[in-house]
């Protein structure tokens, strides 16, 4: 199991912020927000750590995670 950084956990933090903010307020419910948290984190284990980085890969997969949860 990969292990973050305090930095890199604020970092994905503000990444799912920032995410969740994209979404219409009326589809952001714990099970998307939980999906969109394992996107970033996924993404981090692969290498990604930046902020907009993380943002983008979380931004990639909400169109499929809001068609699967909705």
């Amino acid at each position: 199991m990969p292990s973050y950084s305090p930095e890199l956990i604020q970092v994905m933090r503000a990444a799912l912020d920032d995410a969740v903010t994209r979404l219409p307020i009326d589809h952001v419910t714990p099970a998307i927000k939980a999906q969109i948290a394992e996107v970033i984190l996924k993404a981090a284990a692969e290498g990604q750590t930046t902020h907009d980085g993380l943002v983008a890969a979380a931004a990639s997969q909400m169109q499929t995670i809001l068609a699967m949860l909705t």
